[in-house]
């Protein structure tokens, strides 16, 4: 039974999907705002919201831990340490919002944006 099971799977296996939100995440940190699908920005939020919570902490140990989360991207670890974490310092949950937009025209697919506060 999947009771209370509630991960989104996205049609890919663990390791695909773990791409796809380290690919999102370090897109969302490069840009500030990107556009997805709304599952996938549903997805992304809590991820994200995990990181900048850690990089708010700011010491070594949580540097290292988030690094091993973004596959090692020393210059968007960077970013998200030094540019986006200190933005934050006063507030304590709600980094990111989840701006829903009309169908993707092709498939019909529902579009989001996800973007810093």
């Amino acid at each position: 039974m999947r009771h209370h099971n509630n991960t989104r799977k996205f049609g890919r296996g663990k390791t695909q999907r773990h791409a796809l939100l380290n690919s999102l995440a370090l897109n969302l940190i490069v840009r500030e705002k990107i556009k997805t699908t709304e599952p996938k920005a549903k997805e992304l939020r809590p991820f994200m919201e995990k990181l900048v919570t850690r990089a708010k902490k700011g010491d070594l140990a949580t540097r290292r831990s988030v690094i091993s989360k973004l596959s090692n991207r020393s210059k968007e670890v960077k970013k998200l340490f030094e540019v986006i974490a200190p933005k934050y310092a006063d507030k304590k949950g709600g980094y990111t919002r989840v701006l829903k937009l009309g169908a993707r025209k092709s498939d019909g697919a529902k579009m989001a944006v996800i973007e810093f506060v």
